[in-house]
């Protein structure tokens, strides 16, 4: 029986077949294992030989990371050198939440921090919003601009504050606070949209950059070139230590065209009222002063402002962070006639003889409706000189009606109204000088001679900036030449001290049949200033320089056509008062300054905005203020401000008996 088992077993199983199998098999899985091999060979020589210095590159990235270094912003100066914004020293306190912890030890953290520094609801909110969005190894900022008295708080308790610690850096300081802030601007965070918007490479480093005024519009020229250096990190990128560092290269110094002395008596002469000043030069073009009242204090936006203070910024029903030099909107009133008479004698429509006469009243042929002189009363028989002194409104109407409003379009436009400067600064609107084709293009009507007669003493429809104002007056003491207003004066390489002069561009020279009809309208401006019976005669009185001149009022509400106007604007609620305007160059045989002033709701021109015009010129061509003060000298020099009429004490510069020839209704 055994016998036949072993033999069936034998049967049963092929040892020789299994044994081949078997050798097959091991055979083939040598095989495998051999190419296998070969492969990881050939991996490891490709990656070792072949692509050594791709991934050596990568290993070093991984351990050696660059950071870029925001470069020093550049400096930026008025003419005369004094500082309008400035890099100043500030301390930073900065926690980094790696090493504080949970949610509810990052809040006790605060609580106890709250009690050594100042911190608002708005840091704290800030600082999380910070903390969300960066990696929790790096450090965040919790407060800027840190007091030395909080810095030494921190110290004497620096043990009881593990992962916080205060870093010294630069920060934007304005050392005029809200002297010159639409024009010199502020910086702020980067946000999304500018990053979006521009190659992100510019920002490299930075944490600000420019977002009004001179500080946008040169932000290139300010901004620098970052540096780098190169740190090393471990495997959770955690900064090791610094292996190297190339400094940067700071940003260009800017001189500006403005002077700070005129600036600040412009500001302090505007007092209460709302409005803008522009001061050119009118022969290059350079701002001397730009002037937007109210203003407000730039370096609450340097560190970031909080929600309520800007909220309440832009609820203020004076919008403060309006630029009113290059966004206000206006009607130019009586400032246009001078402009008017010259657009009247090129086109040959009027001689400076011709006389028209005023009763205080004019209609249209064919029609009842009645267009009323500011002087109710008439100023009788005026020619152009009178009607430019006197800023009769009825010589106007006539002269507009026979010029017509296309002839006018051109000849205005020729000066710059309706249209945006150019000026080197951010956000200036265009305004609006009326044609037919824009009414039948924006309203789909007809053009009416009665809107003709409007426009020709500069109301209706017209709009101008008070840059525009300015660059018109400028252009005519010119005597049709002129430059593009800008404000950049200089730039300065802070390594090589090289300053580079800003060249003005000059602008297409308005060119006149009779180049003696120049002299003739300018004249008419000098009567308006210097002689007695001019409406600004009060404003050129005493002065020791020649001053032309051109007053004006710009009516906010209308009247019926049977309302009889107020005899003194004072009777009328301020936000229905005229805005007062005045234009005017000085020497007027030799200019050298041009001035354009708009006085929100000031009622007359000659009373309220001249006086600001002159004590601006005053301190330009002067060094000191004699407007008001007969024996004003440099060192004794007083600025005498404009009150709005119902909120404070009238002007003493305004005479106690002025006369209806001192004043200007238009």
């Amino acid at each position: 029986m055994a016998l036949f088992g072993r033999h069936r077993r034998d049967a049963l199983k092929n040892i020789h077949a299994e044994r081949d199998a078997f050798l097959r098999r091991a055979g083939i899985a040598v095989l495998f294992c051999a190419a296998g091999v070969v492969l990881l060979i050939v991996r490891l020589s490709d990656l070792q030989i072949v692509e050594h210095d791709h991934y050596q590159t990568r290993a070093d990235e991984n351990r050696m990371r660059v950071v870029p270094v925001a470069p020093v912003r550049g400096l930026i100066y008025d003419r005369n050198g004094t500082l309008l914004a400035q890099n100043q020293p500030a301390f930073v306190l900065e926690v980094t939440p790696e090493q504080i912890g949970n949610h509810e030890a990052m809040d006790a953290l605060l609580a106890r921090l709250s009690h050594v520094v100042t911190l608002t609801d708005a840091d704290i909110a800030r600082f999380k919003d910070r903390v969300r969005k960066s990696p929790r190894y790096r450090g965040v900022p919790l407060r800027s601009n840190l007091t030395m008295e909080e810095v030494a708080r921190y110290e004497v308790d620096r043990h009881q504050f593990p992962g916080v610690d205060i870093n010294a850096g630069l920060t934007r300081n304005y050392p005029l606070g809200a002297s010159a802030s639409h024009l010199v601007g502020y910086v702020g965070g980067i946000s999304e949209e500018e990053l979006r918007a521009a190659n992100e490479s510019e920002f490299l480093g930075l944490t600000q950059i420019g977002k009004t005024g001179v500080e946008k519009s040169e932000e290139d020229l300010l901004r620098g070139e970052p540096g780098a250096k190169i740190i090393e990190a471990n495997a959770y990128g955690r900064p090791l230590r610094e292996l190297d560092y190339q400094r940067g290269y700071p940003g260009r110094n800017l001189y500006l065209s403005i002077d700070t002395k005129v600036q600040l008596v412009a500001e302090e002469a505007m007092g209460n009222f709302q409005g803008s000043v522009v001061a050119l030069d009118p022969r290059n073009g350079e701002i001397i002063a730009m002037v937007s009242e109210p203003g407000f204090d730039p370096q609450a936006f340097v560190s970031g402002i909080d929600n309520q203070t800007y909220q309440a910024l832009l609820n203020d029903p004076s919008r403060p962070l309006f630029n009113r030099s290059l966004q206000g909107l206006y009607p130019p009133g009586s400032t246009v006639k001078p402009a008017m008479a010259l657009a009247g004698l090129e086109y040959g429509v009027v001689t400076p003889e011709h006389t028209e006469y005023c009763r205080g009243e004019m209609t249209l042929p064919g029609s009842s409706r009645k267009y009323h002189c500011w002087k109710r009363t008439g100023h009788g028989p005026v020619d152009m000189a009178e009607g430019v002194k006197r800023s009769c409104d009825i010589y106007f109407y006539n002269l507009a009606m026979n010029l017509g409003i296309d002839r006018m379009y051109e000849a205005m436009t020729g000066f710059g109204l309706g249209h945006a400067t150019g000026v080197d600064l951010p956000l200036e609107k265009d305004g609006l000088y009326p044609s037919r084709e824009w009414k039948r293009k924006t309203r789909h009507e007809n053009w009416y001679p009665g809107e003709t007669l409007n426009v020709g003493i500069g109301q209706g429809y017209v709009l101008v900036t008070p840059m525009q104002l300015a660059q018109m007056v400028a252009r005519i003491a010119m005597r049709g030449g002129g430059f593009k207003p800008h404000v950049l004066h200089a730039t300065e390489d802070p390594i090589t001290r090289k300053v580079t002069a800003v060249e003005p561009q000059a602008l297409p020279k308005i060119k006149l049949k009779d180049e003696n009809d120049w002299s003739t309208v300018i004249a008419a401006m000098e009567s308006v200033a210097q002689e007695q019976g001019g409406t600004a005669w009060m404003v050129g009185h005493g002065a020791p320089y020649r001053i032309a001149a051109k007053t004006g009022s710009a009516q906010v509400a209308g009247l019926r056509q049977d309302e009889a106007r107020p005899t003194a604007q004072e009777d009328l609620p301020l936000k229905l008062r005229d805005h007062a305007l005045f234009i005017a160059f000085a020497p007027a045989d030799d200019p050298k300054i041009a001035v354009a002033v708009i006085a929100e709701h000031g009622g007359h021109g000659a009373s309220f905005a001249g006086p600001i015009a002159r004590q601006v010129m005053d301190q330009y061509l002067l060094g000191y203020v004699l407007y008001g003060n007969e024996n004003a000298t440099e060192q004794s020099s007083h600025v005498t401000p404009s009150m709005v009429p119902g909120l404070a004490v009238p002007n003493p510069a305004k005479p106690a008996s002025a006369t209806e020839n001192d004043d200007d209704d238009r």
